[in-house]
């Protein structure tokens, strides 16, 4: 795990002499161990290094063949490097690491730019070939890790966070057409980012880089080309589930440095900690997070998970001050997102970066099997017959931030502009239509595993994890459980109006009836109840001062009414204020740049 930066621009173009050690510093959090740069005619690629596997030196990055020919850095780990290892050696390669580093340089050297399709990981990868001219980079299938792109002066810049970009120079400009998907998705959906000018690369997309060629963008894998297999059914599919959970978690077990798990003691985390217990005979540590409102609190079930287990549990409880760490978060994820369980995840690595360097998670669960209940009221009892054309565009918003009659009271100026001149579901809805091979469940868990799950639920442990130097791994986020989630049949994971049905089936006999049946809860903040007390004037300060109001993207009045019928209980805007505040400390942050703000930010 690690960031990477770096900069393709002709060999005779002017670089900055300063750029590369700024674009370092600013990613130092992702990789405290080592850090390291290499220029070659133009290209220059860098990388900060949490060391998982080999912590020697010799795997430090840049990797470089001997002769320099081959520059790779990465962020990430390739879970499968030992298989590839050994294949590679009876191809003839020889190896002077024992890393997963070295694995990527060789497996290019020997199936050239194709050779992405044969890693099992999660990954940002920057490869440069001397001999061409070319430069490669790809992100892992399913989005886990990040990778960010933008062209200024003559040059292409990428970077694991935007900040690194920055940091390079280049300009910081507001695109409100972004801000406007904000509003619809909750969260800014890629390829866009908030800023214009600055892409991210999309999901199992490689990008091309070579001499006097424009860059060249492809998909090397398409989880919506998979087609379900009616057959594949009770304890068919329970049996496939069990034996690639037990894999996947297997190899994400290959590790030199400490490791532990997250555990609330939900369905998904609790099925990957038994995993992991039948891998490992001695101490396993968890951690956990709390809440003082009981509504928002699984400490009594994270604790029965562990006991079950048998594994050294860690728990600590969040606090309304939690608030205080809106500014980190923001800063760390670099855009605005409105999902504030950023927050408790940001103390829950702290937590556990106190013991280990990585952890296994359970994310990815809720998105491959059915596991929110907007998706059980969407399709009541698992019905799919009685769904109505315009079906998709109608899901894509009653699961988003505003509605159209909300957005029209709400937004102004520029912002308003925006949501008027482009439909800022689109993305969400064109992921939902794209795929009517599917059946209607599997194509709205497609679209939220497209999208929703890369746009802002991995960004939450990427981010809030490496803002503590902390590694995170789900077994659930293998691409071949991805695979298997979208052959077995959508009603499968309905069935009869039960979320996860063919989950819980599967981890039944591991978890126990009262694990495996317990009522689900979503870990966040209560913060929609400290917006009416504790943090009632917070609220006041950040949407209802004149910094706010002279942005001039929101209705005064619409903004005044939407705080006041929240405090008075008339109404329940806990989302739409929590995305108003997000984007306000956002602007702070990265467009005011106010000294104050990023001072809490990075405090």
């Amino acid at each position: 795990m690690c960031g990477i930066f770096g900069r393709i621009a002709p060999p005779d173009s002017a670089e900055d002499p300063n750029a590369a050690d700024a674009m370092r510093d600013s990613l130092r959090h992702r990789g405290p161990d080592a850090a390291g740069a290499v220029t070659s005619r133009g290209v220059t690629l860098g990388n900060v290094r949490l060391s998982i596997i080999d912590l020697t030196t010799a795997s430090d990055q840049p990797f470089c063949d001997p002769d320099g020919a081959l520059a790779v850095v990465q962020n990430g780990e390739i879970y499968n490097y030992l298989e590839l290892r050994e294949e590679l050696r009876a191809l003839g390669a020889q190896f002077r690491t024992t890393g997963d580093t070295e694995v990527i340089l060789e497996a290019y050297r020997a199936w050239g730019p194709d050779f992405v399709t044969r890693l099992n990981g999660m990954f940002a990868i920057a490869l440069h070939d001397r001999r061409t001219g070319e430069t490669w980079l790809y992100r892992d299938r399913l989005g886990v890790k990040p990778l960010y792109i933008a062209e200024w002066g003559g040059a292409v810049f990428f970077a694991s966070e935007i900040k690194a970009l920055f940091a390079a120079g280049v300009p910081r400009r507001v695109d409100h057409s972004a801000l406007a998907a904000f509003f619809a998705l909750n969260y800014v959906p890629a390829p866009r980012t908030a800023f214009a000018g600055i892409r991210h690369l999309p999901p199992a997309h490689r990008l091309r880089l070579a001499p006097g060629r424009a860059p060249e963008r492809t998909c090397y894998w398409d989880l919506g080309a998979i087609a379900p297999e009616p057959g594949l059914r009770g304890k068919a599919a329970e049996q496939a589930i069990t034996a690639l959970l037990d894999d996947a978690t297997g190899i994400r077990l290959r590790a030199d440095a400490a490791f532990g798990a997250f555990l609330s003691g939900g369905l998904d985390s609790s099925s990957v900690v038994g995993a992991m217990r039948d891998h490992i005979d001695g101490p396993i540590r968890t951690y956990s997070m709390g809440f003082a409102d009981p509504r928002f609190d699984e400490t009594a079930w994270a604790k029965a998970a562990a006991a079950r287990f048998a594994t050294t549990h860690t728990a600590a409880e969040a606090a309304p001050d939690i608030a205080a760490l809106w500014p980190r978060f923001i800063w760390h994820t670099d855009q605005p997102h409105g999902d504030v369980s950023f927050m408790p995840t940001d103390r829950l690595s702290a937590l556990a970066a106190r013991d280990v360097k990585m952890v296994l998670t359970g994310d990815g669960g809720d998105e491959l099997f059915a596991g929110y209940e907007k998706y059980r009221d969407v399709f009541p009892a698992g019905a799919t017959e009685a769904l109505t054309p315009g079906w998709a565009g109608r899901y894509a918003r009653a699961s988003g931030l505003l509605g159209e009659g909300a957005a029209n009271q709400l937004l102004a100026g520029p912002l308003a502009e925006a949501w008027g001149d482009a439909d800022p579901f689109l993305a969400l809805t064109a992921a939902i239509e794209g795929a009517d091979h599917q059946d209607p469940i599997n194509r709205v868990l497609l679209a939220d595993t497209t999208q929703l799950l890369p746009g802002n639920n991995l960004v939450k442990p990427d981010r809030m994890a490496m803002a503590n130097s902390l590694e995170v791994r789900s077994p659930y986020l293998d691409y071949r459980m991805a695979e298997l989630a979208f052959r077995i049949p959508g009603d499968e994971k309905l069935a009869a109006g039960e979320t996860k049905a063919i989950l819980k089936s599967a981890v039944l006999p591991r978890l126990g009836h009262d694990l495996t049946y317990r009522k689900k809860q979503m870990f966040t903040v209560p913060v929609g109840e400290w917006f009416k007390t504790a943090l009632a004037g917070f609220c006041r300060e950040m949407l209802l001062g004149p910094r706010f109001a002279a942005r001039g993207l929101f209705a005064p009045e619409a903004v005044g009414t939407m705080i006041a019928d929240h405090a008075a209980g008339r109404a329940n805007h806990t989302r739409q204020i929590r995305a108003l505040i997000s984007l306000e400390i956002w602007f702070r942050l990265f467009i005011d740049q106010d000294p104050a703000t990023l001072a809490a930010a990075t405090a």
